[in-house]
């Protein structure tokens, strides 16, 4: 968030970066135990408090910043969990990046005790010891099955496409993206060695919806201004990030809220995309040749130098 204030490009450069690593972690808990620690210096407490376990509260802490990786693994955006000596994304790829289920069983869990700790105030009810617990091993476990069964549906389609012959040559590779809420929809990606197919397909209904025109993108010609464009520091971490990235050089196009550049008679300027077929999805609009979630762009004159750039509907200054 903090690399954010430097632009669009600083910000997926270092999103879900050294913050989120197996070596962090350590780390993360210490920051964690050290506030408490500052905090409990700070405000005094009384004699009678209870005393802090020092090193059940560091243990607690580090499973917490470890069960957070383990959360970011599971959906489609993926992280990078031994950077910087292996720069490689993972992702689980059978949640999807924001899942209002699981939003709704953590929230459920943590604000419903709150809740009935008010109404057993009102009718003077003994309180009790650890109120929640039961409401946490629910959201837990909650949280368990949905990850089990999304799993077994995402091995489900991913069966079924290698069963069919979707496309009219040889599959390179398959990816399967979850989608929120609906845990038997999935925008399916082939690669072959000319172009691109996407799908959608339903597990429950074995229903597979692609349309020849609309879910068929041919792979790009590399021009010089996509070449230049590769060099340039939004193509460098685009491409580190996106595992299906398509590069298209989209001629005279404005990138929206940039002006294009003013140069003298005889240069030229074109536009260059970068997008990531694996946010494609029809519930956000984003066919192969609309508009794309996380979507990037960059001016490039005469087909070598950069003249402004994009990402995400924010301009990099």
């Amino acid at each position: 968030m903090l690399w954010s204030l430097a632009g669009p490009v600083e910000g997926l450069k270092h999103h879900r970066g050294i913050t989120h690593t197996l070596w962090a972690a350590p780390v993360v808990a210490g920051v964690v135990v050290g506030a408490v620690w500052l905090w409990r210096r700070w405000r005094k407490p009384a004699a009678h408090a209870q005393a802090i376990r020092w090193g059940w509260l560091y243990g607690t802490a580090l499973i917490a910043a470890l069960s957070h990786l383990l959360l970011d693994w599971t959906n489609n955006y993926g992280l990078r969990p031994f950077f910087p000596f292996n720069p490689r994304w993972y992702a689980g790829s059978f949640v999807f990046i924001g899942e209002p289920v699981l939003w709704a069983l953590l929230i459920a869990a943590t604000v419903l005790p709150g809740l009935f700790g008010l109404a057993d105030q009102e009718i003077g009810a003994r309180r009790r010891p650890f109120r929640g617990r039961g409401w946490a091993i629910f959201a837990l476990a909650g949280m368990v099955m949905l990850w089990c069964w999304r799993w077994s549906e995402r091995a489900q389609a991913l069966a079924v496409l290698q069963n069919q012959q979707l496309t009219s040559e040889p599959a390179r590779r398959i990816a399967l993206e979850p989608y929120p809420l609906n845990p038997f929809r999935w925008h399916a990606i082939l690669e072959t060695a000319d172009y691109y197919q996407t799908a959608e397909m339903n597990t429950r209904t074995g229903v597979i919806e692609t349309d020849a025109t609309r879910d068929l993108l041919y792979k790009p010609t590399d021009t010089a201004a996509v070449e230049a464009a590769k060099r340039t520091a939004l193509g460098q971490v685009y491409l580190d990030w996106g595992r299906w990235a398509v590069v298209r050089d989209l001629g005279q196009q404005p990138i929206p809220g940039l002006e294009p550049p003013t140069l003298l008679p005889g240069r030229r300027w074109t536009t260059v995309s970068f997008t990531d077929l694996r946010f494609g999805y029809s519930f956000l609009g984003s066919g192969n040749g609309a508009h794309h979630p996380l979507a990037g762009q960059v001016y490039i004159v005469d087909g070598r130098e950069e003249a402004g750039m994009a990402l995400n509907g924010r301009v990099q200054r």
